[in-house]
């Protein structure tokens, strides 16, 4: 388990307002995950997540309950991407924290059509 940052918890309340911590860790398992799925997206740009969870610049309506869907693009170099984030929430079990599901850079097709076809529940003004 490796510690990632802390959410504003009063930007995920749009996901859910029975959040339970602020703290959002990323364990072995999902990083091999994105490691297999989204090759040299973990190793490329890993630093850029805690910055993505902290200050994301949409969220987005999830497939799965208590679940965000966070987009956020760096101005600086224009580079995109998509998180997964499951929030702790009362309901789970109390050793669960805030944890990144999947992680990866998208193209600019993709993050218009995210935007399009899904519910935007967050935007960073």
């Amino acid at each position: 388990m490796h510690i990632i940052g802390r959410i504003d918890i009063n930007i995920y309340k749009c996901i859910s307002g029975d959040i339970v911590t602020d703290e959002v860790i990323i364990t072995n398992e999902r990083i091999e995950h994105i490691k297999n799925n989204h090759p040299n997206d973990f190793e490329i740009y890993y630093g850029y997540l805690k910055s993505i969870i902290e200050s994301p610049e949409y969220i987005i309506e999830a497939n799965k309950p208590d679940t965000a869907l966070i987009l956020k693009q760096f101005e600086n170099n224009g580079k995109q991407f998509k998180t997964v984030l499951r929030l702790h929430t009362s309901k789970d079990d109390p050793n669960y924290k805030n944890s990144v599901i999947t992680f990866m850079r998208i193209n600019a097709s993709e993050w218009g059509r995210l935007l399009r076809n899904k519910k935007i529940l967050y935007k960073n003004e």
